[in-house]
């Protein structure tokens, strides 16, 4: 992935004032593609240094991260939140660039279990293999020393020596048949130890309150699907979706009526999926989809008809049986393979869905 490296798509710089402020040096037309990457290297350090001056912010990993996902491209849904804040002349204060990012650090703190857990499991293997190997052993040495046992009890005119012999041998075996029930124990809770991180490496890949994958789990979708499509030279579309007017909706009924919207979204984008049709929460009021065998025009007719069929619907404040009134949503749509990479498409796409939102809302446009 190259979008370390660039500096951010104009769209988002015009509205973002310190993308544009560039040093002298940075002027100068690069002569070499090393001249390039070095300059972009650059530009992107420059944007970031400003942002945080300019705003105020500390020097902090979290700063950091999060300047660095808005400017490069990783985080296009940042980078578009900074940009919506700039153009309405909102401060960005470190206490909005922590709600903003909250999601963003969960997922840093699930990769990193999720690196524990894989280390983890290469341990339980390892343990597993050796027990196997040890418990098998032992059962062998056992078997040798039960046969010693026979055979010196057959022995005539066995003498003390010789009972004695056959006294420890008979002790010897009754241990290694204990030690070989405690590997079998052991290997019994290494392969349930197994099984708890298999199922915790599944809640990690679940948007716990939609159901729907996470950003993390779509992410690994989208690099299979890429490879499987681009080898069956079949089309992949990308989108992006995000909730109109989400703010409102909290600030006038709450968290809890917010949360119920997010989940009514996600069930509505549900319905249109299938073994090649994807959706995930990507964070906060946004979702990504993945269209495998759909050319662009195609899956944006597919999200116009979840986002109609979802705007004629009337929601009401369980709680306080007030309307909430009309919920839509907006979307971009692009071309996985009209670009470099996955991420060039879905940095596109975001463009798209900002262009949707800049534009009226409630519509789904093409990159």
């Amino acid at each position: 992935m190259k979008s370390d490296v660039t500096s951010p798509d104009s769209s988002n710089g015009s509205l973002l004032g310190w993308l544009g402020r560039r040093g002298g040096a940075a002027a100068a037309t690069p002569a070499t593609k090393a001249d390039l990457f070095r300059q972009a290297r650059r530009e992107l350090l420059d944007a970031i240094c400003d942002f945080l001056i300019d705003n105020d912010l500390a020097v902090t990993d979290d700063n950091l991260l999060a300047a660095r996902g808005a400017f490069s491209g990783s985080n296009p849904g940042l980078a578009r939140q900074i940009a919506a804040q700039v153009q309405a002349g909102r401060k960005i204060t470190q206490d909005w660039l922590d709600e903003a990012t909250a999601n963003q650090a969960a997922e840093r703190k699930d990769a990193a279990i999720e690196r524990l857990i894989a280390k983890l499991e290469q341990n339980i293997d390892a343990f597993s293999k050796s027990s196997k190997a040890a418990r098998s052993a032992t059962s062998a040495y056992n078997n040798q020393l039960e046969q010693h046992v026979v055979e010196l009890e057959q022995v005539e005119e066995t003498g003390q020596i010789i009972t004695s012999l056959a006294d420890l041998a008979r002790a010897m075996a009754e241990r290694t048949r204990q030690v070989e029930q405690e590997m079998r124990k052991s290997e019994e809770e290494a392969q349930a130890l197994r099984r708890h991180l298999v199922r915790a490496k599944r809640d990690a890949e679940v948007d716990h309150l939609t159901g729907l994958p996470n950003r993390r789990a779509f992410e690994a979708l989208l690099e299979k699907h890429y490879r499987e499509a681009r080898t069956a030279v079949e089309p992949l579309s990308v989108a992006f979706c995000d909730i109109d007017h989400f703010k409102n909706v909290n600030d006038t009924h709450g968290h809890d009526t917010g949360d119920r919207v997010i989940k009514l979204i996600g069930q509505s984008l549900a319905r249109i999926t299938n073994d090649n049709c994807h959706v995930a929460r990507h964070g906060g009021e946004e979702f990504v989809m993945l269209f495998r065998g759909l050319p662009p025009s195609q899956a944006k007719q597919r999200l116009d008809e979840a986002r109609e069929a979802l705007a004629q619907r009337k929601l009401v404040n369980r709680r306080t049986d007030a309307p909430i009134g009309q919920i839509t949503f907006s979307g971009g749509v692009a071309d996985v393979f009209g670009y470099t990479d996955p991420r060039a498409a879905l940095k596109a796409a975001d463009e798209a869905l900002y262009k949707a939102k800049q534009t009226g809302r409630n519509r789904i446009l093409l990159a």
